[in-house]
């Protein structure tokens, strides 16, 4: 009698924890994309701390937008924190109408924008609006300061390069690190020189520099000074093949008060996994929120185990 009790108890048990298991063993790899933005390292920094926790095994890869959507639809990359609704819009469109990339419904993140800035001392000597771009070539150099090759900010302002808007027919578009750029940026704040570069919030460019958003690029960028939304971009069965890591990345909502502060230490070389890990530590109050209807990888209280991996 107790050698079948312990049958029983030995095949209950095998069974509890085939049951337990959150998500199938493919999907302890979560495989992130990073298109080099700042903002976009520490959401993906904060997603990939929590997932740790929860016993996944995030990577994160660097690529450029277009590459980013093609990994996505090849099924290479699972999740993208960064869409920028509008300005990634055209580059992302023909992936989602073709059932290629599934967008979550809900923003991770509201109230962002991107769009032409200048330093606040030349706003004051006359360039506020695009339309002003063009008068003040000359002091301008002739130049836009963009991001990297293949960004839709950039792909934006060269259409407008393109199509004489504006008149800016002759400038030149320069292509560079979003690094590059803010060098760029700051070695002519130090000058008191004019330039105009990309711009957008949630960064830390917004609390360094005083710099002004240019009005008047409605049509371009969108309105409200290129006022964005960012949402999550996921394979498109990745909901159903990995359910748990997918509903802590439904879950994900951030402010830009939260990423403006994680983008600091990154922005002054820390590693986007250690500035995530150290905000976390000290405001874990949206840990219940991203964790809601979220298990540890084998099935296990998951807020528990991210708060025990915060707290190593």
């Amino acid at each position: 009698m107790n050698a079948y009790k312990l049958a029983g108890a030995l095949l209950i048990g095998a069974v509890s924890s085939t049951v337990l298991a959150a998500d199938p063993a493919q999907c302890q790899k979560v495989r992130f994309a990073d298109v080099g933005w700042t903002d976009i390292a520490a959401t993906t920094g904060m997603a990939s701390v929590v997932l740790e926790g929860l016993g996944y095994k995030p990577t994160t890869t660097i690529a450029s937008v277009p590459i980013t959507f093609a990994g996505i639809k090849n099924k290479q990359i699972d999740a993208f924190l960064g869409y920028w609704n509008p300005s990634m819009t055209p580059m992302i469109e023909p992936f989602v109408k073709a059932g290629q990339i599934k967008v979550l419904e809900r923003p991770n993140l509201v109230g962002a924008k991107y769009t032409l800035a200048v330093p606040d001392y030349v706003a004051a000597a006359g360039l506020k609006t695009f339309a002003d771009i063009a008068k003040f070539k000359d002091k301008l150099d002739g130049k836009i300061i963009g991001i990297e090759p293949g960004n839709d900010g950039n792909l934006l302002i060269q259409d407008m390069i393109k199509k004489n808007q504006f008149g800016l027919t002759g400038f030149k578009l320069v292509e560079s690190s979003e690094a590059g750029m803010l060098s760029e940026v700051e070695r002519a704040i130090r000058q008191k020189k004019w330039v105009v570069f990309l711009g957008w919030e949630p960064h830390p460019m917004n609390v360094k520099y005083k710099m002004a958003y240019l009005s008047g690029g409605d049509d371009v960028f969108g309105p409200n000074y290129g006022e964005a939304k960012v949402f999550t971009a996921l394979a498109t069965d990745y909901q159903t093949r990995c359910p748990n890591a997918a509903k802590l990345l439904t879950n994900l909502q951030f402010t830009t008060d939260i990423e403006n502060r994680v983008m600091g230490p990154i922005m002054n070389k820390e590693k986007p996994e250690v500035a995530a890990r150290n905000y976390l530590k000290k405001n874990p109050f949206m840990l219940k929120s991203w964790l809601a209807g979220v298990t540890t990888f084998d099935g296990k209280d998951g807020m528990a185990a991210v708060q025990r991996h915060l707290a190593n």
